[in-house]
């Protein structure tokens, strides 16, 4: 069984990832494959868990080949605190995308929060509706990590270092600095 993480980003998906590396029977990676097109971008090994935020945009192929197949983890966190994390960042990465990309002809005037929560609505919107099906699933809050976690690694038959898994939740991966 494979795992996929959605998230918006900017929601602790890096963290999540390092405390999987703690998994045995899993391997564990963030973005691995978004570099990649075709049938390569979602050929992920089996007995996987894979974090990339683009997965939103790719949800109806991630459905073609797994379906209820796999375990889905929607991670998020608190909206505000990750609005405002992703308007420092609004010049690159996903918020360059969305903001040249996807929005076309906007309005000058839109601040970088309010565009960070419009795409959070959007992504936030299409994992919903891709879960509302799904049997394998958890819905899990950055504020709660280290006790959702805990149902994560139940839930996935996971087997490894627990403890040093949750540790990771105490260290700040990935912070936005800007």
């Amino acid at each position: 069984m494979n795992v996929f993480i959605l998230n918006t980003g900017r929601c602790g998906s890096t963290t999540w990832i390092e405390a999987c590396k703690n998994i045995r029977n899993y391997t564990a990676a963030h973005e691995s494959r978004s570099h990649l097109i075709g049938e390569q971008r979602l050929a992920y090994p089996s007995r996987h868990i894979e974090a990339d935020n683009r997965l939103s945009w790719y949800l109806g192929r991630l459905d073609a080949l797994y379906g209820d197949d796999a375990f889905y983890v929607h991670l998020s966190r608190n909206r505000d605190e990750t609005a405002q994390s992703f308007s420092r960042r609004i010049d690159f990465g996903i918020m360059r995308a969305y903001r040249e990309g996807i929005l076309q002809n906007m309005e000058p005037d839109y601040s970088a929060e309010a565009l960070a929560h419009d795409y959070i609505e959007t992504v936030e919107s299409n994992i919903a509706l891709f879960l509302k099906d799904k049997h394998n699933k958890i819905n899990v809050r950055l504020e709660s990590a280290k006790a959702d976690f805990s149902l994560f690694w139940k839930a996935i038959g996971a087997e490894g270092e627990l403890e040093k898994a949750l540790a990771e939740f105490d260290v700040r991966h990935n912070p936005s600095t800007r």
